[in-house]
């Protein structure tokens, strides 16, 4: 399994690639400029197991990359990464797929939080059980319903469950795109609507 980074700057993807290494040291992590590397560096390099793209990537228009990795590899991670400030970037990037936005302008201990955050909500809970309609929900995606019923803040959520807000975010993003839902109450209303509570 390989690890993809995606930017243009050479610096940010080195130190991208140096936070990988220490999060993953077993894994292969691949380097790329463009986005148009990406098909032969998957054939080259193997499986992925996560991506990491740059929002600006040179001859890529707005979110297209990432609704086009998406497409291809529905389950594998995908983290954003910009210099764009998150607010409406970020609501653009999830609404194209991505798991996890995250800016550059970030410390890197924040930015190896968020990605360790990501890679234990990908291995946390992840087995099927509920059905509602043909919506299948893992226990954790549940579990989550539950807490949101309680009122509890992703703070909260943490602490309950002992992992990072980071990885909160990333369940509740993956469940709100499971669902087909934007928020909070939305997920609670299609909870109650299809007998979840």
């Amino acid at each position: 399994m390989s690890l993809y980074i995606i930017d243009d700057h050479p610096l940010v993807r080195q130190a991208i690639a140096m936070l990988l290494r220490r999060i993953r040291p077993s894994a292969k992590v691949v380097e790329l400029e463009k986005f148009s590397e990406l098909q032969a560096a998957i054939i080259k390099n193997g499986e992925p197991e996560l991506f990491i793209l740059d929002l600006l990537l040179p001859g890529v228009k707005g979110t297209t990359a990432v609704s086009e990795v998406k497409k291809m590899y529905t389950e594998v991670p995908l983290v954003v990464i910009s210099s764009m400030p998150a607010g409406e970037a970020e609501e653009t990037c999830i609404d194209a797929g991505a798991d996890l936005y995250i800016e550059k302008s970030m410390p890197a201990n924040e930015i190896s939080a968020a990605i360790q955050g990501l890679f234990a909500a990908d291995s946390n809970g992840d087995e099927e059980v509920v059905v509602a309609g043909d919506t299948k929900l893992s226990k954790r995606q549940k579990q989550l319903i539950i807490m949101l019923d309680r009122g509890l803040s992703n703070r909260d959520i943490a602490a309950e469950l002992d992992i990072s807000e980071h990885t909160v975010k990333v369940h509740l993003w993956r469940l709100f795109r499971r669902l087909n839902v934007k928020s909070r109450t939305q997920t609670l209303h299609f909870a109650r609507m299809n007998g979840l509570l």
